[in-house]
């Protein structure tokens, strides 16, 4: 392109990262073998010498180790019951924060880039990721500390939950435990005296945090704990798990809570069933489900705000964003 120009490469160069700094009619005739060559510049070429791809990237678990149908291959119609559905996509919590982070990133000018996986391929779809973004925004708790320990000494990590006490990185998380305390107060308030609390997988901060809330506000009453993967399909697996009939089941987040409700439905105002999320699924379900709603678009917003702020401010002070939750009453706890 810049023997089409007639120009030198560092020309080319500079009209395409500071055309202020060329004469006009120089820039007419780069811009033009642009046009005519259909050229895009590299981002990693860039990157090689300003340091910045202008990408920011997003890295969440996969839940869900199934193994896809395969293609379809015949037109015909089939019937099929209920239970023998094909796992639905049910990230729904997922899709709202990368829809925040999708909107941050455009508006600071960065690309977004995301990667998603679990197991053994882990590190190498994180470590390719790093080496391709300004900064990283991860779902605390799904990847090895140490492994983001590495990451950090080469670009910023900003975690979506967990405890910012336990570690170096920027956090942003919703108000977790106030919010299910508020919850479980409320059952509480219904009359309540028996719980089923169906959890997410070992080891997730914010469930951690909502378990703690709820554990504070009923004390020593009794609860039966199961543990559920987050899905509607692992709702359902822990409805059918319980081995009480509780007055309230609370379920640490809305895809789980609908998952019961597919199974449990409450006769006579029993068992009250609530949630944690506020999906926009939970308005529509029968009965309609009583939530703690967090701003899922604003954390995604908040992660790629503070990972921008931390490439213009790299020695600033650590920083956790607590974003505030309301707990929404609908009919399945009003």
């Amino acid at each position: 392109m810049a023997a089409q120009a007639g120009v030198s490469i560092a020309t080319v160069s500079r009209v395409i990262r500071d055309p202020d700094t060329v004469k006009a009619a120089t820039r007419d005739r780069v811009n033009a073998a642009i046009e005519q060559l259909g050229y895009v510049p590299s981002a990693s070429a860039r990157g090689l010498a300003a340091r910045r791809t202008n990408v920011i990237g997003l890295f969440f678990p996969r839940h869900d180790d199934v193994e896809p149908p395969a293609l379809a291959e015949q037109t015909e119609v089939s019937v099929i019951t209920g239970d023998d559905e094909q796992p639905e996509n049910e990230n729904l919590y997922y899709d709202e924060v990368l829809r925040g982070a999708e909107l941050e990133a455009s508006r600071r000018g960065f690309a977004l880039m995301i990667a998603s996986g679990t197991g053994g391929e882990l590190e190498r779809l994180v470590t390719d990721l790093a080496g391709r973004v300004d900064g990283l925004a991860v779902l605390a708790g799904t990847v090895p500390m140490e492994m983001l320990e590495r990451v950090a000494r080469h670009i910023p990590v900003v975690l979506l939950g967990g405890d910012g006490r336990q570690d170096r990185f920027d956090h942003v998380h919703s108000n977790n435990g106030p919010g299910m305390k508020k919850l479980a107060e409320h059952l509480l308030e219904r009359g309540a005296k028996s719980f089923a609390y169906v959890r997410g997988p070992e080891g997730v901060a914010d469930d951690d945090e909502r378990f703690g809330g709820f554990s504070q506000a009923v004390g020593d009453r009794p609860v039966e704990v199961v543990r559920g993967d987050f899905t509607r399909r692992g709702g359902r697996a822990a409805a059918r798990a319980l081995t009480s009939t509780p007055d309230a089941i609370v379920c640490a987040n809305d895809q789980t809570a609908l998952g019961v409700l597919d199974v449990i439905t409450p006769h006579e105002g029993k068992p009250l069933v609530t949630g944690f999320d506020g999906i926009a699924a939970g308005r529509h379900s029968s009965p309609s489900l009583t939530t703690v709603h967090q701003p899922m678009s604003e954390l995604g917003r908040a992660a790629i705000d503070v990972v921008t702020t931390r490439l213009e401010h790299p020695d600033a002070p650590r920083q956790t964003r607590t974003l505030p939750v309301r707990v929404i009453l609908r009919e399945s706890a009003p």
